[in-house]
């Protein structure tokens, strides 16, 4: 039993530091709209850790999957967490109801917490 843990705990040594970060969550989405267009208030949770491990974008996408919009966040947020971004102007078809809410990290890729909302009609 010893030799197990002794063996996990010196995996979890050598595990690169970036891979402990984890993936990005979305954990809060409003979304306004103002005549044609909406505007997304995403809050994002990630553990940035510097250039080479952060949350790197946050996109919406159709219950069907197809990505309407894409915010690209171009620096990490280490001291910011966890923080949120906006995007104005999304264009969505009327025959829209909802839609997800996903974010990404730059050594993950997608996988964390999503969010689907309702939009406003």
């Amino acid at each position: 039993m010893k030799l197990i843990w002794g063996f996990v705990l010196f995996s979890l040594i050598l595990l690169p530091a970036s891979l402990l970060a984890g993936v990005a969550d979305v954990i809060k989405v409003e979304v306004d709209k103002t005549g044609s267009t909406y505007r997304f208030n995403v809050t994002v949770k990630h553990t940035d850790e510097g250039w080479q491990h952060y949350a790197n974008k946050w996109d919406v996408v159709s219950l069907d999957g197809q990505v309407l919009a894409t915010r690209t966040l171009h620096h990490p947020h280490v001291n910011e967490q966890p923080f949120t971004r906006s995007l104005s102007g999304v264009v969505i078809d009327d025959g829209i109801s909802s839609v997800i809410v996903r974010a990404y990290d730059l050594v993950h890729g997608s996988g964390g917490k999503e969010k689907v909302v309702d939009l406003p009609r």
